[in-house]
Order: C-alpha cells, then sequence, then structure tokens
C-alpha cells in the first residue's frame, strides 16, 4: 500500500498544482436551474418537506458537485470535502458525500475529509475504520466504509486520540491532518496559551506540531513527508505573525504536509502560504472553496457567465489560483517552482 503523501506529491507534481478544491455546498447558494432538476427527478414541489424533499436536496448537491468535479479535475490533486455541508440533509447527505467522493475518485483524484473527528480508545477506531479503513458487516465481511484518502482530526485528547486514526493509515495507506493552528480569529485563546515548563513550555499549537511529528515518524514515505499532516490556516492573526508562527511550526514539524485552508474567500492569500511551504518548494496543500465554487456570484466571473455556466466561472477561478500560487512559489524562490 503507497503511503499517502508520496500519492499526493505525485498528485501535485502531476499537475503542477500545490491547491485543491473545496467541496462545500450550500445548498442556497446552488444555483435554481438544478434544484429545480433535482425536484423533478425526485418529484417533489416547493414547500414540500418530505423525506423525497430531502433526497432532492442531497440530489441538488450531487449534481453541482459532479458538474464541478468534470470542470476542474484535470487542473487540480484533489478535493476536500466538508462533512458539514452534507450532514444536515441525514442519510441522503452522507450518500451525497459519498457519491461525490467516488465521482472524484474514479476521475484519479485525492479525496480529504473534513470531520474534524477525534474520540479515544473503541470510539477513536470506529471514526478512523469509517472515514479511512474497513467496516464489518453481519455477513462476515470487511469492506470499505466511506473511503477517503485522509481526514482532519482534532489533537484535544492527546495521543489516545489520534493513535487509532494512525494505526488505520499505516495499514490502509491512508492520511490524517491534525488541526495545529486554525484560522478563525478565536483560536489564539487556546491555541497560543503558553504551556508550563514541565509541559515544554511552548505555546499549545507549538506542542501539538511537535506531537504530530513524534507520531507521524513511522509513516515517511519515500518523498520525505509523514501521512500525518498538519492544519495551518493562512489568516487569523497579522500577516506577520502568521508567517512567524508558520516557520515555527515548520521547525518543529518538518516531514508533515501542511492543509492550508482559508485561501480566497476566507481572506487569505498566495504570499500567506509561503512559510508552510519547505525549501524544495514542497510540503503543502492549500484549499479554496468558496472562491471557486461559487465563483459564478462574484466578480470578474459574475459578468461573463450565467448562473447556468457556473462549472465555467469555477474552472476559470482555479486557473487563477493555479497561477497565482505557481507565481507566488516561484518568486519566493521555491526550486521545484521555479
Amino acid at each position: 500500500m503507497r503511503n499517502f503523501t508520496d500519492r499526493l506529491i505525485d498528485e501535485i507534481d502531476k499537475y503542477d498544482n500545490p491547491s485543491c478544491i473545496g467541496l462545500d455546498p450550500r445548498i442556497d447558494e446552488i444555483p435554481t436551474f438544478l434544484a429545480e432538476a433535482a425536484m423533478k427527478e425526485c418529484g417533489v414541489k416547493p414547500g414540500d418537506i418530505s423525506n423525497a424533499a430531502w433526497a432532492a436536496s442531497a440530489r441538488a448537491i450531487e449534481m453541482f458537485n459532479e458538474r464541478l468535479i468534470d470542470a476542474t479535475h484535470d487542473l487540480v490533486p484533489g478535493y476536500k470535502l466538508q462533512w458539514a455541508f452534507y450532514e444536515p440533509f441525514k442519510e441522503h447527505g452522507v450518500r451525497a458525500f459519498e457519491k461525490t467522493a467516488n465521482y472524484a475518485k474514479s476521475k484519479g483524484k485525492i479525496v480529504i475529509g473534513d470531520g474534524k473527528r477525534n474520540d479515544i480508545a473503541d470510539t477513536a477506531e470506529a471514526y478512523a475504520d469509517a472515514h479511512l479503513g474497513v467496516v464489518g458487516l453481519v455477513t462476515g465481511v470487511y469492506v470499505s466504509g466511506l473511503n477517503e484518502d485522509a481526514l482532519t482530526v482534532t489533537p484535544y485528547l492527546g495521543s489516545d486520540g489520534l493513535r487509532p486514526f494512525i494505526d488505520v493509515c499505516k495499514r490502509f495507506g491512508k492520511g490524517i491532518f491534525v488541526l495545529t493552528k486554525t484560522s478563525n480569529n478565536s483560536g489564539v485563546e487556546i491555541q497560543d496559551l503558553m504551556l508550563a515548563e514541565n509541559h515544554g513550555g511552548r505555546r499549545v499549537f507549538e506542542q501539538v506540531a511537535l506531537k504530530a511529528e513524534i507520531l507521524g515518524r513511522d509513516l515517511l514515505g519515500k518523498r520525505g513527508y509523514s501521512s500525518v499532516g498538519i492544519v495551518v490556516g493562512a489568516t487569523g492573526n497579522t500577516p506577520e505573525e502568521l508567517r512567524q508562527q508558520a516557520k515555527r511550526i515548520r521547525e518543529l514539524n518538518p516531514f508533515a504536509i501542511t492543509l492550508v485552508p482559508a485561501y480566497g474567500q476566507q481572506g487569505g492569500t498566495a504570499k500567506d502560504t509561503v512559510p508552510a511551504f519547505t525549501g524544495e518548494g514542497y510540503g503543502a496543500i492549500v484549499n479554496n472553496s468558496r472562491g471557486i465554487m461559487f465563483a459564478y456570484q462574484r466578480e470578474p466571473y459574475k459578468d461573463k457567465y450565467r448562473s447556468e455556466e457556473f462549472e465555467k466561472a469555477a474552472r476559470d477561478a482555479a486557473l487563477a489560483m493555479k497561477d497565482d500560487m505557481r507565481n507566488t512559489l516561484k518568486a519566493a524562490g521555491f526550486r521545484r517552482w521555479v
């Protein structure tokens, strides 16, 4: 079973692109023509609250995602699916997530599940098996569950909450991304707290980065990176603070792939992501969700494309991000992008 990071870096090289697209479908922003098509297919009308209406909502998500994937799969190494936008639609939403993930994988894409899961012992094992491993059926057969390539996890319960995921990663060639320094403003309330000297004397996010490095040493791939990655946001503090924090995180954990959210609509820029990359120009995958998914709603794409052509706007936005990232990394002197 190939190491997850080796597969991811190979895909980054293949598409010459260190970015991925987030598929976070907001039902009220899906173009009306798709919502109407989904309602017609499921036999429901406006105002319906039957089970079929829930199914139609999930079907609209599937249709939206598939068109986005069709328009962009030749540009990016993979997609990040945020569970929060699928789970509200009950079993239909889970099915939409699964169908979207499988559709992306049918195009050869890496799929990252953004679920921020965590627990201990049997519960953590159950999460790990469902998302990354295999699940036992009453028939006595073990089969792949949701079959994501990687999953975001939280470190709050310590190594007991991470090891079950790491064990599954070893067995099945999967990966995890440990929340380390997030892009929300209030993250500093906990993540920037200073630990006592007998606990390292570091800030919480620094300790998380170091713990991820220690736990990930057994999952190093041939390309030199561990399948235990980290999440470091591109916004939250001042730009200079972000750069210094990212630099410190990289010092403590030189082998992690950093998943960088918050590019685009959330205010992060390509320049903000530079400290997440290593000396060669690898070591990070930068995500953009709303800025690509709903590009058709904003300039310069709004005047160029109708809502029925939303995927064309998404493709243009994905190309713009690819060029922005490559040019920025080239200007920063990373050998891979020169």
